[in-house]
């Protein structure tokens, strides 16, 4: 019982449920492991060894406790790519699967579960999106019958002129019909017997009994995997590296996510950290014995969800269930044929699109909309480590200079009674009298890099004043850049012989201010607790 205590949320009151949707969940994912090994190009044994691995590990010690995971999409693109790049060394792709759950693993303990979810939605969704349109691409040769040509998007978008002018259309009809049956499948009928198990069924009927020259999967293995021992070559160290961090980053940003669609269906809380530990773990393991990489599943999850699985069992019953197709009946798999996994996977990549957002485009702000679309472009042609990288980029700048422009209109100058700040009647009294000889600019909120050059250009004083205060009552933090600037402010005003108090600065402001030498060569009275102590000091200093 104690073992059963540490698998988050495991219990056995939800038994019956647990297994019909475990059950259900398997032959949901079962044509999709399939698919899923053959689009990566390791083939459709190491997606059903991602599947199991992955599945079962991330269950037994993630933090989600209805979650189904396994070889996913955007997963499966980056795999794809990852194993054209090292073709010649497999070795290598398989161990850059390892590193990635050994990263996640790292992202545990580091507890960084809460920060990979601040990756910006548009980011997210273009990346999200360009995948979707990659999977679509490279499906377009299987779905009309003929072999995915080589050099990934960019060869089949060369290829499809030969492909559309020779369409082998018996495999064709079969490709659109399994399309057919996935996307108009009534949402009734679907919850008892799953659109991709039924498509799968049928058209490899059809193809067996009627058109032998489809072609098929052919042999597929069966047994237990061999093991893949990890491979370091150090003169693509680096790349290895920047591939394992991509798989990690995506298959926790999607795991996650797919957590808090869990989340929000079955009313409970996951736990991120342990998440991506669990997650970490399947993937280390898949990478071990030969599998694809996976991460939390949506569809499946739901699926599981829907069927009654409430409980880590019904993610690990979902593994076992596939182990056991994987010893005895890989056989009869090996009749599948390729037109019917590519009419499933366009369904996948259809519904990876984010539509919800692009539907919102024209009313959405321009600035995240760019963002979007570049993320989704550089996605497609260019490379998926350089639109992450990019998007993020684009959006941590997009945000900083946001927090600039707030953080500068934050900035008052009041060199009189006239201005709309909150100020006592003492506060009044002084600012009215000595208004010609003071100067006071109010800063609220942060005092940070992006607003520090800013600051420094505006607060800008002329001979007639001779006392200048900086309110920094409502100023939660300077950083470093912000404190030089204030120091610049500080050095100007001396030039011109006007004195400097500085007014409400709390702790942590002053240790920065009086560790970065900001603070030298002002006097301790200087520094006041509050603006009506500043403005009274002032006062003192004009009269004497």
């Amino acid at each position: 019982m104690r073992f059963m205590s540490l698998i988050h949320g495991f219990h056995l009151k939800n038994l019956r449920g647990d297994i019909y949707g475990g059950l259900t969940a398997a032959v949901v994912a079962l044509p999709l492991a399939l698919a899923f090994g053959v689009a990566s190009g390791v083939g459709p044994i190491a997606g059903l060894y991602g599947a199991i691995f992955v599945g079962f590990f991330a269950a037994l010690l993630g933090g989600t406790p209805s979650q189904i995971s396994g070889p996913t999409g955007p997963m499966t693109v980056v795999m794809a790519i990852i194993f054209i790049e090292y073709i010649d060394q497999p070795a290598l792709a398989f161990t850059i699967i390892m590193m990635g759950g050994a990263f996640q693993i790292l992202f545990s303990v580091l507890r960084l579960g809460s920060l990979i979810s601040l990756v910006p939605y548009t980011v997210i969704s273009g990346f999200m999106s360009g995948i979707g349109v990659i999977i679509i691409i490279l499906q377009l040769g299987p779905l009309l019958g003929h072999s995915a040509p080589a050099g990934g998007v960019m060869g089949t978008f060369l290829g499809l002129p030969a492909i559309f002018a020779a369409i082998k259309w018996d495999a064709a009809a079969i490709g659109f019909g399994v399309l057919a049956v996935v996307w108009l499948m009534p949402a009734k009928l679907n919850r008892i017997l799953p659109a991709p198990l039924v498509a799968l069924i049928i058209g490899t009927l059809i193809v067996v009994n009627y058109l032998p020259e489809v072609s098929i999967l052919g042999e597929i293995p069966t047994g237990l995997p061999q093991l893949k021992l990890p491979q370091i070559d150090f003169s693509v160290l680096p790349a290895m590296v920047g591939w394992a961090l991509i798989l990690a980053l995506l298959g926790s940003i999607d795991s996650l996510l797919t957590s808090l669609i869990a989340d929000s269906v079955t009313r409970t809380h996951h736990r991120s950290n342990r998440e991506l530990f669990g997650q970490g773990i399947g993937n280390l393991i898949a990478g071990i014995f030969g599998g694809i990489p996976g991460a939390g599943a949506t569809m499946r999850t739901l699926v599981n969800v829907r069927a009654g699985g409430a409980t880590p069992l019904s993610g690990m019953l979902h593994a076992l269930i596939l182990l056991a197709l994987v010893l005895g009946l890989g056989p009869l798999a090996s009749h599948i044929p390729h037109t019917v996994l590519a009419g499933i996977l366009v369904k996948v990549g259809i519904d990876i699109i984010d539509w919800g957002y692009l539907k919102r485009v024209t009313r959405a702000p321009r600035s995240g909309v760019v963002i979007m679309l570049i993320v989704l472009g550089l996605t497609v042609f260019v490379d998926l480590i350089v639109a992450f990288a990019t998007g993020m980029v684009a959006a941590s700048l997009l945000l900083v200079k946001r927090m600039t422009d707030l953080q500068l209109a934050s900035v008052r100058a009041v060199s009189g009674a006239e201005d709309d700040l909150d100020f006592s009647a003492a506060e009044q009294k002084i600012l009215t009298e000595y208004g010609g000889s003071i100067v006071l600019y109010h800063f609220d909120g942060p005092v940070s890099f992006g607003a520090a050059k800013g600051i420094a250009k505006r607060l800008v004083l002329d001979e007639s004043h001779k006392i200048l205060i900086l309110d920094l009552t409502d100023v939660p933090m300077v950083d470093t850049t912000g404190a030089f600037a204030l120091d610049d402010v500080i050095v100007n005003a001396r030039e011109l012989d006007a004195s400097v108090i500085l007014a409400g600065a709390n702790d942590k402001v002053v240790d920065v201010l009086t560790r970065l030498g900001v603070m030298a060569g002002m006097a301790q009275s200087q520094s006041v607790a509050t603006r009506q102590a500043a403005l009274e000091m002032a006062e003192h200093l004009i009269r004497d």
